[in-house]
C-alpha cells in the first residue's frame, strides 16, 4: 500500500514538473519568437512617421517601388531612418527594427494592417525644406525643442532613398550612409563657445568680463608660436564680448595663458562638458540606440600651439554637430543641464498597443545658472549685433565658426546657437562643407530651417 501510494506521489511529481515544463516553454516561446521571426527571411516590418503622421519608412515596401510614395521621397532622412538591410547599421530602424516586428505569436505574420510603428519627434516637411536649401552642397543640420528635447530636424547630405536600394552602392558619394550629425567634426570658432563657458566658470564673469587683452594681427605665444588673426592688421584692445563677435583667435590664446584661468581646471571643465582628452578612448552617447560620438580635443599645456588651437575649435578638435546643439540648450534653458535629444515620442506594438513613451531628460549640471546666463547675454548679444538681417525674424542667441579641413585645403561653415522665444525653443546647428564652392552661407539655411518650423509650430 505504501509503495503505491509513492508511486501516485512520485507520478503526480513528474507530472506537475511536465506541466510547468510545459507552461515555461510556452511562455518561452510567446516571449522568443518575436526575436526569432526578426531573423529570419520572412519577417515584416511596420512603419516609422513623422510628428504629423507622414510616412519616413515603410517597411512593406519591396527594394525599388517608388510608386506608392514617389521618386526620393525618403531622401532627406534617408541616412537617419535606414532599413534593415544591413549596410547602414547606426540608424533609427536598425536600432530599433525589433520593436517594429509585425508579428505576434497569437496572429502571426501581419501582412497588412498590423500596426507596429515608431511615431518620431521629426518634422519630414521641414526636412526636406531644410535638404532642399543646400542645394546640391554637403553639409548637415540639426534643430531640436531644447525645452523638451524633441528632435525636429536632422538631415545630412549627401542622403539616399532606401526604396531605391544599394544596386548603385559603388557610386555613392562620400559620406551618403551616415548622418553627419552623429559624428564628429571639426568645429572651428563654435569651439569657442566651450572655452568662454569654461573661463565664466572658473573665473567668476565680473573678473572674466572686466579682463582685455590686445590684438595686433599676429600673437607670438609663451612657447613662441605665432597665433594668426583673420584680421589682417588686428583688432586692437578687446573685451570678451568683441573677441566672442569678432571670433579673435590672438584674444583666446591669450586667455588661456592667463593665470586667472588655472589650466587643471580648464581640463575638468572639458572633461564636464564631456570631452575625451589627449588621446582617451572616444566614446559614443545613445539617441533612442543610435550612436552619436563624443567630443575630444588635446589640451596639455596652456602656452602649447595644439592646446591653444584645440580651444580654438583647430588642431585635433573633434565635436559632432547635435552634441554642439545640446550645449546650446543647457545655456538657452538657463539651467546649466543639457536637454537630453529623443527621435521617438512613442512606440506601438503589432496591435497598436503603446509599449513605450519618450519623457523629457535632463544631463547633470555642467555649469552654473549663473555662468549660463552670462553665456547666454553674450550669445544674444552677438546674434542682435551681427545677425539680425542675415537671420531675420527671430530672436537669436548665435556663434559661428570657419572650419579647416583637409590639410587646410577646404573651410566648412558652421552655426550654432537658439531663438530666445517661449513659443518657440529652438535649438541647432548647420554645418555648410567646402563653403567657398557655394554661394551658400549657413546663415541662409539656418533662416530657411528656422522659417519651416515656426510655419509649421503656427
Amino acid at each position: 500500500m505504501k509503495s503505491i501510494r509513492r508511486c501516485q506521489h512520485i507520478m503526480s511529481l513528474f507530472l506537475v514538473l511536465f506541466i510547468a515544463g510545459m507552461v515555461t516553454l510556452v511562455i518561452k516561446i510567446q516571449r522568443e519568437s518575436a526575436f526569432y521571426m526578426m531573423n529570419s527571411d520572412k519577417h515584416v516590418l511596420g512603419m516609422v512617421y513623422d510628428r504629423n503622421g507622414d510616412v519616413l519608412f515603410d517597411g512593406s515596401l519591396k527594394e525599388g517601388d517608388t510608386s506608392k510614395y514617389g521618386e526620393n521621397y525618403f531622401i532627406d532622412v534617408g541616412n537617419l531612418i535606414g532599413d534593415d538591410k544591413g549596410q547602414m547599421t547606426n540608424t533609427l530602424v536598425a536600432k530599433n527594427v525589433e520593436k517594429l516586428n509585425n508579428y505576434s505569436f497569437s496572429q502571426g505574420i501581419v501582412d497588412e494592417g498590423g500596426k507596429a510603428a515608431l511615431y518620431t519627434t521629426l518634422d519630414h516637411k521641414a526636412n526636406r525644406t531644410v535638404y532642399n536649401a543646400f542645394s546640391g552642397s554637403d553639409g548637415c543640420a540639426v534643430a531640436y525643442n531644447y525645452k523638451t528635447g524633441e528632435i525636429l530636424v536632422c538631415t545630412s547630405i549627401p542622403s539616399l532613398d532606401v526604396t531605391n536600394g544599394y544596386k548603385e552602392l559603388g557610386t555613392f558619394r562620400d559620406g551618403t550612409l551616415m548622418s553627419k550629425n552623429l559624428s564628429g567634426t571639426v568645429p572651428g570658432s563654435t569651439q569657442k563657445v566651450s572655452t568662454v563657458i569654461s573661463a565664466l566658470e572658473i573665473m567668476g564673469p565680473e573678473r572674466l568680463l572686466a579682463k582685455t587683452f590686445n590684438c595686433s594681427g599676429k600673437y607670438t605665444n609663451k612657447s613662441g608660436k605665432v597665433i594668426d588673426c583673420h584680421e589682417l592688421y588686428g583688432h586692437g584692445d578687446l573685451s570678451l564680448q568683441q573677441a566672442v563677435e569678432k571670433s579673435c583667435n590672438p584674444y583666446f590664446a591669450q586667455l588661456i595663458e592667463d593665470p586667472d584661468l588655472p589650466f587643471e581646471e580648464l581640463k575638468e571643465m572639458y572633461e564636464d562638458l564631456g570631452y575625451a582628452l589627449n588621446g582617451e578612448e572616444t566614446e559614443y552617447f545613445e539617441i533612442d540606440g543610435i550612436e552619436c560620438m563624443k567630443a575630444s580635443t588635446t589640451l596639455t599645456d596652456p602656452t602649447d600651439f595644439q592646446t591653444q588651437w584645440g580651444c580654438m575649435g583647430q588642431g585635433d578638435t573633434l565635436v559632432s554637430p547635435i552634441q554642439l546643439m545640446m550645449w546650446q540648450s543647457a545655456i538657452a534653458n538657463g539651467t546649466g543641464k543639457m536637454t537630453m535629444p529623443h527621435l521617438i515620442n512613442k512606440v506601438t506594438d503589432v496591435k497598436g498597443k503603446v509599449t513605450e513613451k519618450a519623457s523629457t531628460k535632463y544631463s547633470d549640471r555642467l555649469f552654473t545658472e549663473k555662468t549660463a546666463e552670462s553665456m547666454k547675454q553674450i550669445l544674444l548679444t552677438n546674434g542682435a549685433n551681427n545677425y539680425a538681417y542675415s537671420v531675420p525674424n527671430h530672436k537669436i542667441g548665435v556663434k559661428s565658426g570657419t572650419a579647416q579641413v583637409q590639410n587646410g585645403d577646404k573651410e566648412n561653415s558652421l552655426l550654432v546657437g537658439f531663438v530666445d522665444e517661449p513659443d518657440f525653443p529652438i535649438a541647432f546647428c548647420v554645418v555648410l562643407e567646402d563653403r567657398n564652392s557655394t554661394y551658400l552661407t549657413a546663415e541662409s539655411i539656418t533662416q530657411t530651417m528656422l522659417d519651416a518650423l515656426s510655419s509649421q509650430a503656427n
